[in-house]
Formats: C-alpha cells, structure tokens, sequence
C-alpha cells in the first residue's frame, strides 16, 4: 500500500510538471512533429490490421445472431456504434500504449543509462522540455487521429465480411452504419482519447526518465510502461464512459 501510494504521487507530480512545462517556452515543434510521426505513421499498419480483423469478426459474431430475428439490416448500424463508442477508442489505446509506451519507456531509459540525458543537462539544456513533454504532447495529438483511423478501418472490415456474405452495397452499408448516428456518438468517445494519450505519455517517460538501475532497467522500464498505461488506460475509460454519459445521455446505447 505504501509503495503504491509512493508511486501514484511520484507520477501525478511528474503529470503536474509536464502539463506546466507544455505551456511554458520553448515549445520544441520540431520535436513534437517529428515524434508524431514516430508514433503515428509507424503505427498505422497495425491499427489498420487490428480494426480489419476487428470488423471482418465483429460482423461474422453479430451477423448469425441478428439473421436468427430477422434483423440483419442492423449489423451496419451495429457495427458502427461499436466501434464509435468503445471498440474504437480503447483498442487504439492498448494498442499504442504496447507499442509507443514500449518504445518511450526503453529510449529514455537508455539515454539514462548511457548518461545521455546527463549530457543533455550540461549543455544547460532542459532535458525533461526537450525529451519527455514533446513525447506526451505527441500521444495526445496522435491518439483521436489514430482512433478515427481505426473506426475506418472497422467498418470497412464489417463491409467486406457482410459484401462477401450478402452481397450488399457499399452505399446501402454506408447509409445504415449512420442512419441514427449522432456527433455525440463520435465526437466524445474519441477525444476522450486524448486523455489516454497523456496516460500513455506520461507514464511511459516517467518509467524510462526516472529509471537509475543502469542497463538492467531498460527492460523493465519497457514492461512496466506497457503494465502500467494499459490498466490506467482500462480504468480511465470506465471513468470517462460514466462521465460521458452524463453530459452527453444520447450517445448511451
């Protein structure tokens, strides 16, 4: 309980310095440009396998279900708000938060071990504005571009399962996957995901910028930034789906 409790205020006061450093100068563009790239062009293959895969699933699940009641004109519009709402966004989220909160926690956990960070600090450069916030600035922009990409990919997946076995249209798909779709089913659940990607950020560069057990920590600064992120990540989701049903009761369904 003590070490937990030790840990939660060791990350929310490193949380609090980052969000105070984003807004203090310099803003380092150029390095919050190039991790965005780092983290959502490479990402991209594996996002879009992942919502493929999930769609082509999805609709092969719901579809023997629905055909069962006659219903079968809903798997679009199923299909649709699943991926919207929940699928989406907590997909995506996992989904980086293995492969970029891997990734952040091992280089900065390198860079403190091969003392490249100390280097950094004597040029009298601050190493945490130029290493950690461009990173987490980086995560929260990525994350909702990355979820939309995902959502796309979802129903296109559900279009070729449901194409192959009905031969329905794209057009028709289209038009029932957003009959009674609203902003709210879109818009909120996917800028909650900005809030996973300060999650993922933060901790990530917290394990990998505050490690000091040499090169035996590298490893373990990886693990524990994918451990940690994903379950705060789960946690996080259940909180912001409660919050985002009370202001916004249309998008429950």
């Amino acid at each position: 309980m003590k070490r937990g409790l030790e840990f939660a205020g060791a990350v929310s006061l490193f949380a609090l310095r980052v969000i105070t450093n984003v807004f203090r100068a310099p803003f380092e563009l150029n390095e919050i440009w190039r991790q965005m790239g780092e983290m959502g062009v490479r990402s991209l293959p594996l996002v879009a396998a992942a919502g493929l895969a999930l769609g082509v699933v999805m609709t092969l699940h719901t579809r023997s279900t629905l055909v069962t009641f006659g219903a079968e004109a809903m798997i679009p519009k199923l299909q649709s708000l699943s991926f919207f709402v929940e699928i989406g966004p907590l997909v995506t989220a996992l989904l980086v938060s293995g492969r970029v909160g891997a990734g952040i926690g091992a280089v900065l956990a390198n860079m403190r071990a091969t003392e490249q960070i100390d280097a950094i600090e004597v040029l009298s450069i601050d190493s945490f504005k130029l290493l950690v916030v461009p990173r987490v600035v980086a995560c929260i922009i990525v994350l909702p571009l990355l979820t939309t990409f995902m959502n796309t990919a979802g129903l296109l997946g559900g279009y070729v399962s449901e194409y192959t076995l009905s031969h329905l249209s794209l057009r028709l798909y289209v038009t029932r996957a957003f009959s009674d779709l609203s902003w709210s089913n879109f818009i909120p659940p996917t800028l909650k995901t900005m809030a996973f990607g300060f999650l993922i950020g933060t901790v990530s560069s917290y394990f990998g910028y505050t490690t000091n057990e040499g090169a035996e920590g590298v490893g373990r600064a990886a693990t524990n930034s994918v451990v940690v992120s994903s379950l705060l990540v789960i946690l996080a989701d259940v909180i912001l789906v409660k919050i985002i049903f009370l202001i916004f009761p249309e998008s429950a369904i």
